[in-house]
């Protein structure tokens, strides 16, 4: 598939086109808006020019922590790219550090990858069977490693609903997997004399390397024979020596101006458990030396990879291009990654949060991680459009907090039902609505969908309304209840404040008020306007649950731009609540969205349960209806 050229080479933030899809040949549907940007115009040439015959892209997260929505960008870039190109995006576990890694951070990504890409994407995602190792081909007649995933039916073909695969039980790709090539790889440039087994310290190594303003320094290992480098190099794999003895390193300028290219270690020791291999491997090969040799195993096209890692390509390529390797090479592209505003994407920081319980935990709602997201409430189509809207550059900037929420917001302005809750309650006593009497009124589910339907709502002589909806002494232009004044309650009748009550304190404590019972919504003496409608629910009928009410994490900008980023967390990032709510939320369901009117969007936590006699339900917000922060912003 060609895709239509765009009028800027590399940059598009906003820049996305509307693309019909002919014949069945890309996951896009007809009439869908994609995005256009460099990486995607680079894969349509090089399939123009047949220089492959299927894309194949790579998501490869270390598993040392949870996703963030950083990562969020580069799952839906690479997915999104198979997914328009037909081809296939290998989910990788990038496990060469034992020491920090660990089989539920394994757990977590891929069940975050699973949820983002839900049924948008999941039949690009590349698999592969429990246990399967790379297999040994002919290729040319050379020996070769490959480890295809599970092969997928294509999209045209599939049905709705989506079947997941069968048979064989599948599982992600691990770089461990490949320890057994990535050894045999490593011996092929020691034997062309291409690495060499070198005793600096670690610390004496970064000393050697020089700077990017002087050059490095040869080890004085560097001239050791090909034999004696094989021998020690063996004898590093079977345990011979201590932690940080010897490393191997390639060969390559201790005076290049890339300090990458200046004798790189390939290979340390490590004597530690790996979560994949257990106690099999004492030596472990380094990102840059398992990075490239994953992507040619696995058949990878496009590797594609944020800014920091462009002054690695050279290694990336030297290491594929010294190696005899029979089928085509993967070439590694670079993007902006994603920098937001308001926030810390550290995996060390938001590890460090975790540890000092300063939230609780890394599904924590005010964590800019996807399973905290997730439990926020924000929905995988929203993260994929915030990440279409904000586009693909080659330029490091910060986007704006407020774009993710706009997303979030566009989104569940779609999809939430609405429900009437009130967070901080006064209650009102109707006066002249009859006692014990009891209204069934009629709500809408959602005005943004007809389909969605209306629900029945309870009314009765005392209800609840919020705390912020009345004011004795009100400022000009406050058009909720004061005394003497009138508002319409949604759905119901207008009513007029005739009393206040106070406690001993003198807070009030009630409102008594009066109702124009010749006002009902939707009836036809309903004409009569009043400048104010406020939300209510039945005190008779109302139920309490818990609502966490989660801000911002941080109260900069920049929290992480100096000093210590603990300083700047916002004190007031949850507050909790017992709110009272309309019945029918009894039987919320936690893979719904919900709007409390005129209050934000809210969902049930993923822990939240309703035995009888047992605590209340809990309710998460999302996010509040409009964006509070920009509002403060502009008072100052």
């Amino acid at each position: 598939m060609i895709k239509p050229k765009t009028e800027t080479n590399e940059t598009s933030s906003q820049n996305v086109i509307a693309c019909s899809i002919a014949n069945g040949k890309s996951g896009e549907a007809p009439g869908e808006v994609v995005p256009s940007d460099f990486i995607r115009d680079i894969v349509a040439a090089d399939l123009a020019a047949g220089k492959h015959k299927q894309i194949h892209t790579r998501f490869p997260p270390e598993p040392n922590g949870y996703l963030h929505i950083g990562h969020a960008k580069s799952i839906c870039l690479n997915f999104g790219i198979a997914r328009e190109f037909g081809g296939v995006c290998n989910l990788r576990m990038d496990d060469t550090n034992p020491t920090k890694e660990d089989v539920e951070y394994v757990d977590s990504i891929t069940e975050d990858v699973k949820w983002l890409i839900g049924d948008w994407a999941d039949h690009c995602l590349g698999m592969k069977p429990k246990g399967k190792t790379p297999e040994t081909q002919e290729v040319g007649g050379r020996s070769d490693y490959y480890l295809p995933p599970v092969e997928q039916s294509p999209i045209a073909n599939r049905q709705s609903p989506i079947t997941h695969r069968p048979s064989p039980i599948v599982e992600p790709f691990y770089a461990s997997d490949y320890f057994d090539q990535t050894y045999e790889y490593a011996l092929q440039l020691v034997k062309k004399g291409l690495a060499y087994v070198c005793d600096l310290s670690p610390e004496d190594t970064d000393k050697y390397r020089g700077a990017p303003d002087r050059p490095g320094q040869e080890s004085p290992w560097r001239t050791r024979s090909v034999e004696e480098n094989l021998d020690l190099f063996v004898r590093m794999k079977n345990g011979e020596f201590p932690d940080g003895a010897r490393t191997l390193r390639a060969k390559i300028d201790m005076e290049s101006p890339n300090i990458w290219m200046r004798d790189p270690v390939l290979y340390r020791i490590r004597h530690a458990e790996h979560h994949h291999t257990g106690g099999r491997w004492c030596i472990y090969p380094m990102y840059d030396f398992a990075h490239c040799l994953s992507d040619y195993i696995e058949g990878i096209t496009h590797s594609i990879c944020t800014l920091e890692f462009e002054v690695h390509r050279p290694l990336y390529d030297w290491i594929l291009q010294n190696l005899d390797l029979p089928r085509p090479l993967p070439h590694q592209y670079e993007f902006a990654r994603l920098n937001l505003s308001f926030t810390v994407m550290s995996k060390r920081k938001l590890l460090q949060l975790v540890n000092e319980k300063l939230v609780s935990g890394w599904d924590d709602p005010r964590m800019p991680t996807i399973s905290g997201l997730r439990r926020r409430g924000v929905t995988a189509g929203a993260l994929r459009a915030f990440a279409y809207n904000i586009g693909i550059t080659k330029y490091n900037g910060l986007t704006d907090v407020a774009v993710l929420e706009h997303a979030i917001r566009e989104d569940l302005n779609k999809r939430a039902l609405r429900r009437l809750a009130v967070l901080r309650p006064i209650k009102v006593v109707l006066t002249n609505y009859p006692e014990g009497k009891t209204e069934e009124l009629e709500a809408t589910n959602n005005p943004e969908d007809p389909a969605a339907g209306t629900r029945r709502l309870p009314f009765s002589r005392a209800l609840y309304i919020e705390q912020d909806d009345f004011m004795e002494s009100p400022p000009p232009k406050y058009f909720r209840l004061r005394p003497g004044g009138e508002v319409r309650l949604k759905y119901a009748y207008i009513i007029k404040c005739d009393e206040v009550v106070k406690d001993a304190g003198g807070r009030t404590i009630e409102l008594r008020c009066t109702a124009d019972l010749d006002s009902k919504s939707g009836g036809p003496t309903a004409n009569r306007k009043v400048k104010g409608t406020i939300h209510w629910v039945s005190a008779a009928h109302a139920i309490d649950v818990e609502a966490r009410l989660y801000d911002r994490l941080f109260t900069v900008a920049e929290p992480d731009a100096s000093g210590d980023f603990k300083q700047h967390l916002n004190p007031h990032s949850l507050e909790i609540v017992t709110a009272k709510c309309e019945p029918s939320l009894k039987d919320a369901k936690a893979d719904l969205r919900y709007q409390f009117e005129r209050l934000g969007y809210f969902t049930l936590d993923k822990n939240s349960q309703l035995p009888a006699g047992t605590a209340p339900l809990v309710f998460n917000r999302t996010i509040t209806l409009k964006d509070t922060w920009a509002k403060e912003a502009a008072k100052r």
